[in-house]
């Protein structure tokens, strides 16, 4: 672990030698300065990260300790200071506070309080740090391999994502479920200049009319039964940033329409008050709808889908992209390996066979399911045709000359929800995902069909 380094200053030698002595003894880097010119001149000519905390006198001789703190501010500006005093000058030690100084200890003060206040300084200053390295982090653009992918198809796709990413253009992601939509707003916003704000999202489909609005424009006290404090809303925290709303086709037209004055006003009413608040957003919207069919139908605005709709990126479903399968298995191979701790390692040639062969109604949502399920029946490091479910669905060529049996489509319906249910290892979340519906929906599908689930 690296030491901390800490820079003393003061008029007096005998303080001096004191703190040297106790801080060497629990570990610290310690030098030592008699005045406040020698102090400023070792920042100058020192290397900006040679010093973790100032620990200086409030009165010195060569200079006024209040001037040398705001220059080291100016050369130091995240520098912790703490300032030293004696009890007659604690005014100036307050006065010290307010220029940027962390903390101050008045003289003569026992071992305990110091080592306590440099503590809890050096501890700030590292959370500090490290909250500054986090969001240096995520600012930074989504780089290729964190969207998998290795077929031609889909580098077009990707590479569209980041020419249109640079714009401040509305964006529709059409695509099948489980396509990877969210994925690629991300990819748009992480990608754009507004990287280092907000990115935001909202499934459209998930929430009630009443939650979805209180949702996205917040609500202020009183407004409704329940609320009984101001709430933001996600077009409040998103400002300056991206909102993500998936599904929007599900969105009801009351909605569609308040929606619409914030992409052409910039501003919307929380539920409850009388006064508008600006929003600058970019807005990445996505379905699995045909929007220009829901326009027809009545269902959805003409005016917001157009809005949306300036660039639209449509995403292949799987069963288009085959060259994809391979190495999207191992790569949920691996992520649950790790999560499970199973030294499963990858997929015989028959079984990677058996999934480039499958044709994944459930695009790579089903297809990350099936490989986490693999992974806990998997026995050896390889993953066989035995872990995999989908080999239940893949037809047989001798099979598929059979003339198919015609049946209703009440039993096809609970036929594809049993082989979804099997498929998951009857996890209905997962399940209801694949299928494309409510898990409150598939319950009372369950019960309709009286579908046996094991316990």
């Amino acid at each position: 672990m690296t030491q901390e380094r800490i820079l003393i200053c003061d008029d007096e030698e005998g303080i001096l030698i004191y703190l040297k002595k106790l801080l060497q003894t629990q570990g610290y880097l310690v030098e030592t300065f008699g005045g406040g010119a020698q102090l400023l001149r070792r920042l100058r000519e020192g290397d900006p990260t040679d010093a973790d905390l100032i620990l200086q006198d409030v009165r010195m001789p060569d200079m006024d300790g209040i001037t040398v703190l705001q220059e080291v501010k100016k050369l130091r500006a995240s520098l912790p200071v703490i300032i030293m005093t004696a009890f007659g000058t604690i005014d100036a030690a307050v006065e010290a506070i307010k220029l940027g100084a962390y903390d101050y200890v008045t003289k003569p003060f026992p071992k305990e309080k110091i080592l306590s206040v440099l503590k809890n300084a050096l501890e700030k200053e590292q959370l500090l740090q490290e909250n500054r390295a986090l969001k240096s982090e995520l600012g930074k653009p989504i780089l290729q391999d964190a969207i998998i992918f290795r077929s031609a198809v889909f580098q077009e796709t990707y590479d569209l994502t980041l020419q249109v990413a640079a714009s401040e253009a509305n964006i529709l992601v059409l695509g099948e479920s489980g396509t990877g939509k969210e994925l690629i707003a991300g990819a748009i916003h992480y990608n754009s200049t507004r990287r280092e704000r907000r990115f935001l999202s909202i499934n459209c489909a998930a929430l009630t009319e009443t939650l979805l609005e209180s949702q996205l424009f917040g609500h202020v006290r009183g407004a409704f039964t329940g609320a009984i404090t101001h709430q933001k809303g996600l077009l409040e925290e998103a400002d300056g940033g991206t909102l993500f709303m998936d599904e929007i086709g599900d969105m009801s037209l009351p909605i569609q329409a308040k929606l619409l004055r914030v992409i052409q006003e910039r501003d919307f009413i929380p539920v409850g008050a009388t006064r508008a608040k600006s929003a600058d957003i970019r807005f990445v919207a996505a379905t699995n709808k045909d929007l220009e069919e829901e326009v027809r139908a009545g269902r959805f605005r003409e005016d917001l889908y157009y809005r949306l709709n300036v660039i639209n990126i449509p995403l292949p479903p799987l069963r288009e992209r085959k060259d994809d399968i391979e190495p999207l298995a191992e790569h949920f191979l691996k992520k649950y390996s790790v999560k499970m701790k199973k030294e499963v390692t990858g997929v015989t040639p028959e079984a990677l066979m058996l999934l480039c062969g499958y044709n994944w109604p459930g695009n790579i949502r089903e297809l990350e399911n099936v490989m986490e399920r693999a992974v806990i029946l998997a026995r050896t490091p390889l993953v066989t045709p035995k872990e995999l479910p989908i080999w239940r669905k893949t037809p047989q060529k001798a099979e598929a000359q059979v003339q198919p049996q015609l049946v209703s489509l009440e039993n096809m319906e609970k036929a594809h929800i049993e082989r979804t249910l099997l498929g998951t290892g009857y996890h209905k979340s997962r399940s209801a995902e694949i299928l494309g519906i409510s898990r409150k929906t598939l319950d009372r599908k369950i019960a309709e069909y009286g579908i046996a689930i094991p316990s």
